[in-house]
């Protein structure tokens, strides 16, 4: 099953040619794997030590927290052979006759650099520094020829687990003495011709290339090999070995079929459905949907924070939504089934402008109901910490990839997402344009859907808005007119009334209540039943509270954000009147202007 992994066999490319001796190994490396020697799942570090045991190699493990370890002793035994011919310059036949002769000056020296190098191996335990210099020196021992004898016959593969922490990112200048160090050791070893022209390899191991230090990074040499979160086939695979292994025919019970089950486990981690597994073996009720969505949930809340994301389940649909007419009938016959749509018809997403107050969030929340799709929010994918956003970006990629279909919220998108030019931050425009890829990448399209949601739809960036990212459809969202506002007032009015209003009725509330938003109907709604205290007020009551009402100054930053949500629509049919021609939008524009200029924003 190992030969399946895409990232085993780019890594066993990448080595096997030469095309670098020195390879980061990236993404879920804190997972499971199978490994066939064992028929058991293993942590990354052993899977590699295992596989990579091979005649004519001579795999070297460092861990940070351990020694220089060696997965057989016998390699040990020739390393330190090897070590000792090259720290005395002697080739094989010399050092022999030195023993043989066993002076005891020669004795003592041999027996020094003997112990030396075992004590160099012991010393690596919390000493990173002590342990890198070792295995370069390792390296350069390996490819030194005394008299056309090489010092050792076998390639070394030196495997290091936990590169972000050996030489960890941050400026150069901030870092301590012993950082600095490090970040030295693997810049020249990596760079060394005679290194990289030998046929010793060196694999490093971190979550991402972003955590490791830019100077180390950033060398050409240093290539890298990502492992993907576990696919649906890979989860199959786990969940039949799982009753293979732990006898769980009989024990192991869930709600449904397994290839439900292995439907429902999408974003979860072998090492997550290991436990969702042993726990439901060791209960004695069946496993139930909603204890995998919880583990679900968890999990990837867990990998990204709770401050990043969180899971929505939205309570409403279209139904439930007052006025909106056309918009729902737009969104039920075509947004929808496109959303939901799998083939070259999928959309990757939609942006949705329109004034503050204007009701787009709890819309598109109902959209995402009908949808009946895991969504997920983003609410800050910024990390305040140097070099985070990435690492949570790369973490958000995987959990997509291995999601079936999920939808992406994104609210107040334009304070999430900012530009690409000049004047936008490195982290800013970094970010922006990784999720514009995201966006556009064929390989998602079908499967993450963006939606994205702003008052001022003018400030993503203009790759965002492009066709085949959320540019496919922009969705004005405007205050009720017409029919829809008279759905509002009803609505408004109707509990705290008691009853329904008199079309007089209606049209004297509508003349209190200039350009209304559905927030200020909301809040209207509100107060009215604030005042009828359970029972019901008389229409000259309810009249009052409607013409006490004020609204606040932000009448012309409501209408400048209305404006450029028309501007930026994407569908004529969605537009306030329905034969509207490329004059309508010069003219809207030059209102645009024309508020600008009065420092409207």
């Amino acid at each position: 099953m190992t030969d399946n992994l895409e990232f085993w066999r780019q890594a066993g490319r990448i080595l096997n040619s030469g095309q670098t001796r020195s390879l980061l190994l990236c993404g879920a490396i804190h997972d499971l794997f199978f490994c066939e020697e064992r028929d058991d799942y293993t942590p990354l570090i052993e899977l590699l030590a295992a596989k990579w045991t091979l005649d004519g190699v001579i795999p070297v493990v460092y861990e940070l927290n351990g020694p220089i370890r060696f997965v057989r002793e016998a390699d040990r035994d020739k390393l330190r052979e090897a070590w000792l011919r090259w720290r005395t310059g002697m080739d094989s036949n010399e050092l022999a006759i030195k023993k043989m002769l066993e002076q005891q000056r020669m004795k003592a020296e041999l027996d020094a650099l003997s112990q030396s190098f075992d004590a160099n191996l012991q010393k690596a335990i919390g000493m990173p520094t002590v342990a890198l210099e070792t295995l370069r020196q390792m390296c350069m021992c390996s490819r030194t020829v005394i008299n056309g004898e090489p010092m050792l016959r076998e390639n070394l593969l030196i495997l290091i687990e936990g590169a972000d922490m050996i030489i960890p990112e941050g400026e150069i200048s901030r870092l301590s003495e012993a950082d600095r160090h490090r970040v030295s050791i693997c810049h020249d070893w990596f760079s060394d011709p005679g290194f990289m022209n030998a046929q010793d390899s060196v694999v490093m191991i971190a979550e991402s290339r972003s955590q490791l230090n830019q100077r180390v990074a950033r060398l050409p040499q240093l290539l890298q090999a990502d492992i993907p979160a576990p696919d649906a086939d890979a989860r199959r695979r786990f969940i039949e070995w799982f009753y293979r292994a732990h006898d769980a025919e009989g024990r192991l019970k869930f709600w449904s079929t397994q290839d439900d089950l292995v439907r429902y486990t999408a974003g979860l981690s072998l090492h997550a459905l290991m436990q969702l597994l042993k726990g439901a073996a060791y209960q004695d009720r069946p496993l139930e949907l909603d204890d995998v969505i919880a583990k679900v949930e968890d999990f990837i809340q867990a990998q990204l924070g709770d401050d990043i994301v969180e899971f929505k389940k939205p309570t409403h649909s279209l139904d439930d939504l007052i006025g909106f007419g056309k918009l729902k009938q737009f969104l039920r016959e075509e947004m929808i089934p496109r959303f939901k749509s799998a083939g070259p018809d999928a959309l990757p997403g939609a942006a949705v402008g329109g004034p503050i107050g204007g009701g787009k969030t709890y819309i598109f929340e109902a959209v995402a109901g009908e949808l009946d799709m895991v969504v997920l929010v983003l609410k800050n994918i910024r990390s305040q910490w140097y070099g985070q956003t990435d690492v949570i970006f790369e973490r958000l990629r995987r959990v997509l990839q291995a999601l079936d279909k999920v939808v992406i919220f994104l609210d107040e998108a334009d304070t999430q997402l900012g530009g690409v030019g000049a004047d936008a931050h490195s982290t800013e425009r970094r970010l922006t344009g990784k999720v514009q890829a995201m966006m556009s990448d064929p390989q998602l399209r079908g499967r993450v859907i963006w939606l994205l949601m702003t008052a001022r739809i003018h400030l993503l960036s203009p790759d965002i808005r492009r066709p085949g990212r959320v540019g496919d459809l922009i969705v004005p969202v405007l205050d009720p007119e017409g029919e829809d506002r008279r759905e509002f007032i009803i609505w408004a009015v109707e509990k705290a009334l008691g009853r329904a209003p008199q079309p007089e009725e209606i049209s004297r509330l509508s003349e209190a209540l200039p350009n209304a938003s559905s927030a200020s109907f909301a809040s209207l709604r509100s107060e009215l039943l604030a005042k009828a205290k359970g029972g019901a007020l008389e229409f000259e009551g309810a009249l009052k509270v409607v013409e006490d009402h004020l609204p606040p100054a932000i009448s012309d930053t409501r209408r400048y954000q209305t404006l450029q949500a028309l501007v930026n629509c994407t569908r004529r049919s969605l537009l306030p009147e329905p034969e509207i021609d490329e004059s309508a939008r010069q003219r809207w524009a030059e209102e645009i202007r024309h508020l600008e200029e009065q420092g409207v924003r």
